[in-house]
């Protein structure tokens, strides 16, 4: 690690400006260390690579991000092309997100975005982006693969008389950025509760090859680590104070296709227990994606039989405080909370009874692959569409535009106990169908997806053969409207000399998009 270079940071007498918390910045070094965010980001040059603190809106800094923006807004003005590259957990708040997008300060991002701003900037080429599972994030950073990490900016909830920090409401790869970042701006929350300190469970003992060992975690409710985060001093650079609540996630009612999906689900859950392949109480620990779909799933378990249920995942939404409230769920670790402003209102309310149920851990040990494969995880996530033979994109729109990113989704397909994607039979009012002949962009291969759901059923295609599947995934998951057109496909398909293992007619395989991209709808017939 490099000798810091401070040719544009504030003077001596900036940094003693503000007047410190005194019941959140226990440590007097850090409390000298406090001076506005306007004065922090000045620590931050151009070509600077930048990690960002925040996993789905959740723990995003409130002050130094916009205060980013604006710092470089005023320095393009100037005719200075000020860019950083951009290292987050997953996701960040969507106004953090848009205004270093809006001021086209992002030259690459990396691992994960969900803003229209964002997004619209990567599709049209003036932003590099690059989409990785978040399970391999921090050994990536680790190995150098984005170069040095200039700058960490990390919000916590308070610094400890030693002078350990307390975390906020995610961790996502903050640990990782606090031990490679050679300067750190921290920025202090004084709107979480107090009672927020010992939710977490941050591990140290993970290493690079070859110097691997087990991690020790055999139980959801598992604690391996301490409950607060390591940093040297001597990087710490600056200390912002804020008292402002994260953004809260968006979060609309259930409406009746997510009912549909839900049930389809439930149903399975029953089949299963029935088949002796799941726990008939508490089947095992849940891993849901973010979204209206996986919150009624949850909502749809507080109604089964099941109670006592844990959950393994990287979000806890609404739906998860709801059946941890009602004693569906015993206990549930993630690595953030996505929730609503109700669900943010109930959970900071309630935190006292919260933190004996949540524990929330770094990314790299709430996605990590050993962990998901011992636990034997029921993995549920979103799909953008799925093909006949169960090859899944749940990426790129068209094959070519991306929407959001991987994100975890990979980290549990491929090592839980089962692997199911959902979504609606159509997107679009009905122009787009979600099954189609064959994905554009893979993201997840037939061999790592077991169920797929739509409102209209679930195919179960474990042990099924590639002709054999098509079927199945057709009857039960395509719309009717699209139902007739994917069995010609296949029937066609399979007639053709040299069918193969898995049928296609190669000139046809992408007819569903380039139909919509030339006319704007996937139907043969538009007035259907």
């Amino acid at each position: 690690m490099h000798a810091p270079t401070l040719s544009s940071a504030p003077s001596k007498a900036e940094t003693v400006a503000g007047v410190a918390s005194a019941g959140r910045i226990r440590n007097e070094n850090f409390r000298r260390k406090i001076v506005s965010a306007e004065e922090a980001v000045r620590y931050i040059r151009s070509g600077d690579t930048v990690a960002i603190s925040g996993f789905a809106s959740a723990g995003t800094p409130k002050r130094v991000t916009p205060a980013l923006a604006d710092h470089i807004r005023r320095a393009r003005a100037s005719g200075d092309d000020f860019t950083i590259n951009l290292l987050t957990g997953a996701s960040v708040s969507a106004e953090t997100e848009r205004l270093l997008a809006e001021a086209d300060g992002i030259a690459l991002r990396m691992p994960y975005q969900a803003e229209p701003t964002a997004r619209g900037r990567i599709n049209d080429g003036r932003m590099d982006y690059v989409d990785i599972h978040l399970s391999h994030v921090a050994q990536q950073v680790w190995e150098g693969y984005y170069g040095h990490v200039d700058v960490a900016v990390v919000e916590v909830s308070g610094i400890t008389e030693s002078g350990e920090l307390i975390p906020a409401t995610s961790v996502g790869n903050n640990k990782t950025w606090l031990d490679v970042a050679e300067k750190i701006v921290l920025e202090v929350n004084s709107w979480i509760p107090d009672a927020m300190s010992g939710v977490h469970d941050i591990y140290y003992g993970t290493a690079l090859p070859p110097h691997r060992t087990p991690i020790q975690l055999t139980d959801v409710e598992d604690r391996i680590g301490q409950e607060t985060f390591r940093v040297d001093p001597a990087r710490v650079v600056a200390v912002v104070e804020t008292e402002v609540s994260d953004s809260a996630n968006p979060l609309t009612a259930p409406d009746a296709t997510s009912q549909a999906i839900a049930g389809h689900v439930l149903d399975f859950f029953a089949h299963e227990v029935a088949a002796g392949r799941l726990p008939a109480d508490t089947l095992l620990p849940l891993q849901s994606g973010i979204g209206n779909v996986a919150n009624a799933v949850l909502a749809g378990l507080s109604d089964g039989p099941y109670r006592g249920l844990t959950c393994y995942s990287e979000v806890i939404q609404d739906g998860m405080l709801e059946l941890i409230a009602n004693g569906t769920v015993r206990y549930a670790s993630s690595t953030a909370l996505a929730l609503s402003e109700a669900g943010l209102d109930e959970f900071v309310r309630n935190i006292d009874f919260y933190r004996n149920h949540i524990v929330l851990r770094p990314q790299e040990i709430s996605n990590h692959p050993e962990i998901v494969r011992r636990l034997g995880i029921i993995a549920m996530n979103g799909m953008l569409e799925a093909d006949i033979y169960g090859n899944v994109n749940s990426t790129h729109v068209m094959g070519t535009r991306i929407m959001n990113g991987i994100g975890g989704s990979g980290d549990f397909t491929r090592n839980g106990y089962l692997s199911m994607f959902l979504s609606p039979s159509t997107a679009r009012n009905g122009a787009i169908s979600s099954i189609v002949p064959m994905v554009p962009h893979v993201d997840h291969t037939e061999h790592d997806v077991q169920v797929i759901v739509t409102e209209q059923g679930l195919a179960d295609v474990r042990g099924l053969s590639p002709r054999r599947r098509s079927r199945v995934v057709i009857e039960r998951c395509a719309h009717p409207d699209f139902r007739a057109e994917l069995h010609d496909y296949v029937d066609r398909a399979e007639a053709a000399p040299g069918a193969g293992q898995t049928p296609h007619l190669l000139g046809e395989a992408f007819s569903f998009h380039e139909r919509f991209t030339r006319t704007g709808t996937m139907r043969a017939n538009p007035e259907q």
